[in-house]
């Protein structure tokens, strides 16, 4: 049958395997886009550069003379829609921003589906190895790297227990986190006053610790602690 020509079933079998084994990682990862939604992905760029490519075969009535394939416009099209997609996989989480490595993974995930398309399997192939090697070969190197990150801090102090600024940075210098901005608010019906600050530091904030020096403190009414995860 013409359905199984080589032409077409290597580029959508290529796409299938791509976008299988990078959803696959993202799918293990427990991330919003998945096995299914990375397939998907894939196979319908491949379907849709297959179909941009042999258009003088399903364009049969007409005249080959007139017809004008261009396949770079139909993966601009692929590509641009792609973004609607990545758009809805990332999300703010109180001051975290999460989803935009699955964002990428979707991205590069479509581009590799055009590269079945349209039959470019060495690129494609490489393509795909190369995005296996920076989602799941490189993860060792996060905890290793030193990396800035960032604790979002508001603490409540009774009114009558006032804590100096001076007093609240030297509490979370003990912890080796520096503050950009301290912000100082009253909320009088509370008869509390709140200091918060976004500290920063190299490797993880100590959370827990600095939870339980807090809770130690009699002077402290309430506090937030969030680690700022990008």
């Amino acid at each position: 049958m013409d359905w199984w020509r080589p032409e077409y079933a290597f580029p959508i079998l290529g796409a299938v395997v791509a976008g299988a084994l990078i959803g696959f990682d993202r799918e293990y990862r427990g991330r919003a886009a998945g096995l299914r939604t990375h397939i998907l992905v894939s196979l319908t760029s491949a379907l849709l550069m297959l179909a941009a490519v042999h258009q003088v075969r399903w364009m049969t009535d007409t005249p080959h003379d007139v017809i004008r394939i261009d396949p770079v416009r139909m993966a601009h099209g692929v590509l641009t829609g792609i973004g609607f997609l990545c758009g809805g996989v990332i999300f703010r989480e109180g001051f975290s921003v999460r989803g935009l490595t699955t964002a990428a993974s979707l991205w590069i995930t479509a581009a590799l589906g055009v590269l079945y398309g349209i039959g470019f399997y060495g690129v494609a192939i490489s393509g795909t190895v190369v995005t296996l090697i920076v989602l799941s070969g490189l993860r060792f190197l996060d905890g290793r790297l030193p990396q800035l990150h960032h604790l979002d801090v508001a603490v409540r102090y009774r009114g009558r227990d006032l804590v100096s600024e001076d007093e609240f940075r030297a509490l979370f210098a003990e912890f080796k986190l520096k503050p950009d901005v301290v912000s100082h608010r009253l909320l009088a019906a509370e008869d509390v006053v709140e200091l918060a600050a976004t500290f920063s530091g190299v490797g993880r904030a100590p959370s827990q610790a600095i939870a339980a020096r807090l809770l130690a403190d009699a002077r402290v009414a309430a506090f937030d602690l969030a680690p700022r995860h990008e």
